[in-house]
């Protein structure tokens, strides 16, 4: 009997299974350097322990999107280890601050099954939490991912797929945000003077900047998340592939696209959720990252005054600047359309 693990494959799921996932990972102070060398997010609330605790944060928090890529990278040897691809993202709530020396794990519980017509995969749906050292939950959110059959001829599930929600409630935001002391927010000093006020639904922001990734960088994230998807490491057998080499991790977009989000949403300090996510195509090493987003909707959250909501909708290119605002529907540019994010982000009043 084989002592090692091959992975989870689309039989092995079944709807309501819960799974345990390993191993649980103690965030340091590294760990936020190595994310910041990693993606240069510039965001004052996560760089400043002094700036954060001055507006009403005990400690420095953790960027959110470091927390998302732990808790995802803690799910990818039971879930997506055997998957082609990850297709989307939904309900993401961001719920409980997390700071230097909380130690994260995660759960998952199986909420929707259905084979393809082709018969060698299945879409396999998750919502999983993420727990902090005294099992508060820190985040949540649904995922669903493309994984291979081990065998092909075995019967189909009876399909199962979950109604998610459109987007999240601007109810159910902010709940990460202590109580800010608003006449402590220096905006100088964050970068921009712009706050929630100051933004329009329609208004359409061009990042400008553009970053190229290189092959150890993508690497080294996956590697700091515990992201253990064979297709991001092992050129050996991907040179066999449909791509003939290695591809990078969707979530490695994600964080690169709100690093440059900085320039124009300076003050958008926190992720408060992501409302659905698509990675609609691929990027490798060399390729150039460009971002612009979509201010698609402001919301007030109830009992807040001191924070207000943006719904934003980022788009990442590869090789193609945000000039423009490119979009899947700009003809013979939709191939350089990599991600299409839909998230709420706080700001201050």
């Amino acid at each position: 009997m084989t002592k090692t693990n091959a992975g989870n494959f689309f039989e092995d799921f079944s709807i309501a299974q819960t799974i345990e996932h390993a191993t649980p990972r103690t965030l340091t102070n590294g760990d936020i350097t190595l994310y910041s060398a990693l993606f240069g997010s510039r965001f004052a609330v996560h760089s400043s322990a002094a700036f954060a605790n001055a507006i009403g944060y005990p400690s420095r928090p953790l960027d959110d999107l470091l927390v998302f890529h732990t808790v995802f990278g803690k799910t990818v040897p039971d879930v997506s280890l055997n998957a082609i691809a990850n297709l989307g993202y939904a309900e993401c709530r961001f719920l409980r601050p997390v700071y230097e020396g909380d130690t994260l794990s995660a759960r998952s519980q199986v909420i929707g099954l259905k084979q393809n017509s082709n018969g060698k995969t299945g879409v396999v749906y998750v919502r999983t939490t993420g727990l902090n050292q005294d099992g508060e939950a820190v985040l949540e959110y649904v995922r669903w991912v493309m994984v291979r059959k081990r065998d092909e001829n075995s019967p189909a599930p009876e399909p199962v797929v979950p109604d998610l929600a459109e987007a999240v409630s601007p109810d159910d935001l902010g709940s990460a945000v202590p109580p800010l002391k608003l006449h402590a927010y220096e905006t100088t000093l964050a970068g921009a003077p712009h706050r929630w006020d100051d933004y329009e639904t329609g208004e359409r922001i061009d990042h400008i900047d553009g970053v190229t990734v290189e092959e150890a960088e993508h690497m080294t994230a996956a590697r700091m998340f515990q992201n253990t998807a064979k297709v991001h490491f092992n050129q050996f057998a991907e040179a066999q592939g449909r791509f003939g080499r290695r591809i990078i991790y969707g979530g490695h977009v994600i964080s690169q696209a709100r690093a440059l989000s900085f320039n124009g949403l300076a003050n958008a300090f926190h992720v408060a959720a992501i409302n659905s996510g698509r990675h609609t195509a691929p990027l490798f090493a060399g390729g150039t990252i460009f971002a612009w987003s979509k201010v698609t909707d402001k919301a007030q959250i109830p009992g807040r005054s001191d924070i207000g909501a943006l719904r934003i909708v980022t788009t990442a290119t590869k090789d193609l600047p945000g000039t423009g605002f490119p979009t899947r529907d700009g003809g013979d540019t939709a191939d350089n359309i990599i991600l299409e994010l839909d998230y709420w982000v706080a700001l201050p009043r």
